[in-house]
């Protein structure tokens, strides 16, 4: 059997066993192990699960942008949090739609590269935005009668700002260099969906410094941010231990329980993730994808759920226009 030949990206095109042209290699998307003579049955779970992510975010986005009473930085970031589920449950449903609903695994290299910038980049704005809501509670427990003073409107505006700019000019870089590799001709990835390690992985060979440019984002994002969580929680125990009332700490605390939970459901999965592919334990194929579809899709779904359960406000202004709402679609 002959050897395939490694594909040049920038100047050649591939052929797809269906016909279809690709500029560049063809990435083989992977459904989940054990389902891959029937991947439809994963169909309608995958569509429930972004209808639900996009009614519950674009929920509290409405909520929150149209009643002046919820403008104060905790809702606002809880908007922002909204905005990057929306954004992350989007760039992964077209891939996974493909191979789950049409049985289609084939996507060409600038498709790939799109939804690989995509989805890294709302990762890192919703990492970004957790640590500012962590910001938000520090700041709120441990300095309250300078809360309005620290955290302005402009400030939470250009906070904002940051976290976007973040996000993009991190992952901007990454298309143009993976561009620069060499590929074999149908490369299999590891999931329904392009990230840049699995990318990576499949190149024959490229420069180290594609390498080290993807370690210093990982380190400077998802490394540092819940590093910087968990000390702004250290500093909140402090204060709170220092409360004398056991009932005024529980209540304090109890402000940061959604946080918390939140927090946990987006980096348990991933850090899971990371530890067992270090480690090289023998695990279940199917171990591996159920972590990965966990950190990406099961935040979009449940952060609504979490912060509308919790947050009184937020809960009433929603039951009050969608009741609002129900009257003027009846005529009443």
């Amino acid at each position: 059997m002959a050897l395939q030949e490694p594909l040049q990206n920038t100047s050649q095109v591939a052929i797809s066993p269906n016909g279809t042209t690709f500029p560049g290699p063809i990435f083989l998307l992977m459904g989940f192990p054990g389902l891959e003579a029937a991947p439809y049955k994963l169909a309608f779970p995958v569509c429930a699960t972004y209808l639900l992510s996009t009614l519950g975010n674009g929920t509290v986005l409405w909520v929150i942008r149209t009643e002046r009473g919820l403008h104060a930085p905790v809702y606002l970031f809880l908007g922002m949090l909204a905005a990057c589920d929306l954004g992350l449950s989007t760039a992964i449903l077209p891939t996974m739609l493909q191979v789950f609903l049409f049985d289609s695994r084939e996507v060409g290299l600038d498709a790939c590269l799109l939804q690989l910038f995509f989805i890294h980049a709302f990762s890192i704005m919703e990492s970004s935005v957790l640590l500012a809501m962590a910001f938000d509670r520090l700041v709120a427990i441990c300095r309250p009668l300078r809360y309005a003073s620290i955290l302005t409107s402009s400030r939470v505006a250009h906070i904002g700002v940051a976290i976007a700019i973040r996000g993009v000019a991190l992952h901007v870089p990454f298309p143009f260099l993976l561009r620069r590799l060499t590929f074999l001709p149908s490369s299999a990835l590891s999931h329904s969906y392009c990230l840049h390690p699995d990318v990576m992985q499949l190149a024959c060979h490229g420069p180290s410094s594609d390498g080290a440019y993807g370690l210093f984002v990982v380190f400077s994002t998802m490394g540092l941010d819940p590093v910087l969580i968990v000390l702004s929680y250290l500093w909140i125990l402090r204060t709170v231990l220092g409360i004398a009332s056991l009932d005024e700490r529980f209540k304090v605390l109890s402000t940061c329980a959604c946080h918390i939970s939140v927090v946990l459901l987006f980096y348990t999965p991933m850090l899971a993730l990371s530890l067992l592919g270090r480690l090289r334990i023998p695990l279940p194929p199917a171990l591996p994808a159920l972590l990965s579809y966990l950190h990406f899709l099961a935040p979009p779904v449940l952060n609504p759920l979490l912060y509308c359960v919790k947050m009184k406000d937020v809960r009433k202004r929603i039951a009050t226009k969608l009741l609002w709402t129900q009257r003027i679609s009846t005529g009443g």
